[in-house]
């Protein structure tokens, strides 16, 4: 990973589908407590607020979502089902209202910790492999991100991407996202063909 270099903020300040698609194959990183644990981003989802009814903008910046609204690079962090946190990329400028949620990571560097906070073990099975980042909460279990990380920027120390070169077209496929109500129409779930850390095919 020491030859990677971190995205730079302006590969996030553009039009969501299309970061969405170009974080498919870049490096997720967390520092925690000096160790580095990372992973390949293999599936995310769009969330527009200006024409997205499924997006926590929709209807307007509160309290929950303010970060969502702050300018490009940061990361957007949301508990939900009163259990459970996910972790979104935030895109465009600042006021927009856009953000990219991370659903699946395929796991690189630190995997006995990140196994560790997920199954409270550091050895694990080839089955429990594929299902440790298979989701956006586990997710943030395995890497540890909860309400203390939201709002991090992603050019900063602690949470980062690093760049790996862009997925073809060919090999990314493009579904309706999963688990929502609203905008259920929209094909803006996008994951790497054929990853077997995707979460659902």
């Amino acid at each position: 990973m020491n030859n990677l270099s971190k995205l730079p903020i302006e590969f996030y300040n553009r039009e969501v589908k299309s970061v969405a698609k170009s974080l498919l194959g870049k490096i997720f990183v967390r520092r925690i407590d000096g160790l580095l644990v990372s992973g390949r981003i293999v599936e995310v989802e769009a969330y527009d607020g200006r024409n997205d009814e499924a997006s926590h903008s929709f209807s307007g910046m509160t309290k929950r979502n303010e970060v969502m609204f702050r300018n490009a690079g940061h990361l957007y962090v949301y508990f939900t089902y009163g259990m459970h946190f996910c972790a979104n990329v935030v895109i465009g400028k600042e006021g927009y209202g856009a953000a990219v949620l991370i659903r699946a990571i395929e796991p690189i560097e630190g995997i006995s910790m990140l196994a560790k906070n997920r199954f409270n073990k550091e050895n694990i099975s080839p089955k429990e492999l594929f299902n440790l980042c298979s989701g956006p909460a586990k997710i943030c279990q395995a890497f540890g991100i909860n309400r203390e990380q939201n709002g991090i920027n992603l050019s900063g120390g602690e949470i980062y991407i690093l760049y790996a070169p862009e997925i073809p077209a060919s090999k990314i496929a493009s579904t309706t996202r999963i688990g929502i109500k609203k905008s259920i129409d929209l094909l803006w779930r996008y994951y790497i063909k054929d990853n077997p850390f995707v979460s659902k095919k």
